[in-house]
């Protein structure tokens, strides 16, 4: 199964929170959209990694993508090495992006940064000839995404772009609060972390809706790229 748009988090809800109104908007045109979860949030304060599957689940039926898969690394204790990036090139290669969306190059959580440079790095590997992976035990073609973006997540990074998800926010908000053991409950009994206070749900909201006031719209997601973008004449820049 090829996809358009690959979006990987280090945690479940790092991609409903980072650009999961972006992909909604593009599954809305049309295209295919998957998501990796690298770890399974496991070291979480609350609920659980059963609990955030499900959740997983209920938000990607929100979003309406095609695939949603976890890799099963160790959270908190993932690295950025051959194995772990072999695992990663095997999902490149199996649905074959063309644009990969991946965490915040530099954050507060440290799995942001390391998931970030994890997935770049597989993205570039995967495209080399002599890397051999197999899956289900037939041998996968090489396969390098177009573009590689980074989504914005707690640290306010400046971006490189703004997409208009005008429109979106509230299938966004939905996808995230699909995450009830994580967010804003004012009946939980859970401890309090620094993302499940009723100032971090709005941070999303008036987020998107300082950035949609850069670019002149209601509401935007910012992402920060890799390389130069390219475009074919000066009318594609809105």
């Amino acid at each position: 199964m090829k996809l358009d748009i690959l979006a990987f988090g280090a945690h479940p809800d790092d991609v409903e929170l980072g650009c999961s109104a972006t992909l909604a908007k593009e599954v809305s045109l049309g295209k295919k959209v998957g998501i990796i979860d690298l770890t399974r949030g496991e070291l979480g304060t609350r609920g659980s990694a059963d609990i955030r599957a499900q959740e997983a689940q209920k938000a990607a039926h929100i979003l309406g993508v095609t695939v949603r898969e976890n890799l099963g690394f160790a959270d908190g204790f993932f690295t950025n090495d051959k194995v772990h990036q072999l695992e990663i090139i095997k999902i490149i290669r199996k649905y074959q992006p063309e644009i990969v969306l991946c965490n915040a190059i530099d954050d507060r959580h440290i799995d942001h940064p390391k998931g970030s440079k994890l997935v770049s790095d597989a993205c570039f590997l995967s495209g080399l000839q002599k890397i051999e992976t197999k899956l289900d035990g037939i041998n996968q073609d090489k396969w390098r995404p177009k573009q590689v973006y980074h989504y914005i997540q707690w640290k306010n990074s400046n971006p490189d772009f703004v997409v208009d998800v005008t429109g979106f926010m509230q299938k966004k908000k939905d996808a995230v609060l699909a995450y009830e053991s994580q967010f804003y409950d004012p009946n939980s009994s859970e401890p309090e972390t620094p993302i499940s206070s009723k100032n971090f749900i709005d941070s999303v909201l008036y987020r998107s809706k300082d950035l949609g006031r850069l670019i002149g719209v209601e509401h935007g997601e910012g992402f920060t790229t890799e390389r130069l973008l390219a475009v074919s004449s000066l009318d594609k820049l809105l």
